[in-house]
C-alpha cells in the first residue's frame, strides 16, 4: 500500500563539479546522478519511512537502472515505472554560477518519463493519503500533463489530498496552454508549496499578503507553505500565518533538490498527524540535509538524521 504517491518524470543529473563553468565550455561532469523532482521527493518521504510509489518511466538502459535502483533501495515502489523498449532515460545535464544560480539543459523528448499513463487499476492506493504534484511534471509534456491531471481527479474523487508544488521551469515550457493546466492542479490543491516569486507569478500579484490572499481564494486549500530560501519557510492557514520556520544551517555543497526534499518530510509530517510547526521542522531539515550533499538525491536524509538536526538547532 502507498500512503504518499507522486507521478512525474524520472531522470539522471550530470553535473558540473565546481561554479562558473558553463556547459558550452567542454570541462568536467559528475554523475549520473538519480534524479527529477518527483523522484527526490518520493526518495525523501520513503527514507522518512513512508510506503511510497511513484508513476513514471525511465529507458531500459544503463541510467534507467541508476534511477530503478536507487528508488529500490530508498523503499519506494516502483512497479508502476514503465520500462519501454524504445526511448533514453531522461538526462538533464546542470551548471552553477557563483551567486546561486543554476542552468538546466534538458533531454527529455519522447522519454519513457513523460510516456507513463494514469492507473486504470488503482488497487495498491486504498491508504493513500496525499498525491504530490511538481509544476516541472506539468511542464515536460502536455499528453502527460493530461495523464497527471487525470490521476489527480481519480484519486481526489476517493479522498486523497493533493499537494502542489509549482517548481517553475521556464525552459520546459513549450506549451502555453500548460498555465491552465497548472491552475486547475493549484485550484485542486490542499497543500500549496511555492517560492515567494513562483506564488507572485502565479498569482499576478506582486505584494506577497495579497498574493496570499488570492491564493485561498481558492476552496480546496488548507495550507499554503512558502519557500523564501535562505530566509527559511513560512505556513499559512486560512486563520493566517501559522508558523515560521529558519533553515538549519549547514556547509552546502549543492543546492539541488533541497526544496524537493523538504516537500518530501513536509508531507510526510502531514501524513502521521503532526503539527504544522512540526512538519516546517522536518522539511526544513531534510531540506539541509539534502543541500549538505553534492548530488540531488545524496543527502544522508533518515528520521534519525531529521531528528538530530531539529534538536541541535
Amino acid at each position: 500500500m502507498a500512503e504518499i504517491i507522486t507521478m512525474g518524470e524520472l531522470l539522471v543529473e550530470i553535473m558540473r563539479p565546481r561554479e562558473d563553468v558553463p556547459l558550452y565550455e567542454s570541462d568536467a561532469f559528475r554523475g549520473p546522478f538519480p534524479s527529477g523532482a518527483p523522484g527526490i521527493f518520493i526518495s525523501t518521504a520513503a527514507r522518512l519511512g513512508h510506503s511510497t510509489a511513484i508513476i513514471s518511466g525511465v529507458g531500459r538502459d544503463d541510467f534507467g537502472e541508476n534511477i530503478l535502483r536507487r528508488l529500490r533501495h530508498d523503499g519506494v515502489d516502483v512497479s508502476r515505472v514503465i520500462t519501454p523498449a524504445d526511448g533514453h532515460t531522461g538526462i538533464a545535464f546542470v551548471s552553477y554560477t557563483s551567486d546561486g544560480e543554476r542552468k538546466f539543459l534538458f533531454y527529455m523528448d519522447n522519454s519513457p518519463c513523460v510516456r507513463a499513463k494514469a492507473p486504470e487499476d488503482f488497487t495498491g492506493f486504498e491508504d493513500t493519503k496525499y498525491m504530490h504534484i511538481m509544476g516541472c511534471s506539468i511542464m515536460a509534456d502536455m499528453n502527460f500533463a493530461r495523464e497527471i491531471v487525470k490521476t489527480m481527479n481519480m484519486l481526489k474523487s476517493r479522498g486523497v489530498k493533493i499537494s502542489f508544488d509549482p517548481n517553475v521551469r521556464l525552459e520546459m515550457v513549450k506549451d502555453d496552454s500548460v498555465w491552465g493546466i497548472l491552475n486547475d492542479v493549484m485550484n485542486n490543491a490542499s497543500v500549496f508549496m511555492p517560492g515567494v516569486s513562483e506564488l507572485k507569478f502565479f498569482m499576478k500579484e506582486d505584494d506577497i499578503d495579497k498574493a496570499i490572499a488570492k491564493a485561498f481564494e481558492s476552496p480546496a486549500l488548507e495550507v499554503l507553505v512558502l519557500k523564501d530560501g535562505s530566509r527559511g519557510s513560512r505556513i499559512y492557514t486560512r486563520k493566517g500565518l501559522e508558523v515560521t520556520q529558519p533553515i538549519y544551517k549547514v556547509v552546502q555543497a549543492d543546492a539541488t533538490g533541497a526544496g524537493d526534499s523538504y516537500d518530501g518530510a513536509f508531507i510526510s509530517g502531514l501524513a502521521e498527524g503532526k503539527s504544522l510547526a512540526e512538519c516546517a521542522q522536518m522539511g526544513a531539515a531534510a531540506g539541509a540535509l539534502n543541500a549538505a550533499a553534492f548530488g540531488p538525491m545524496e543527502g544522508k536524509i533518515s528520521p534519525e538524521t531529521v531528528k538530530a538536526m531539529i534538536q541541535g538547532n
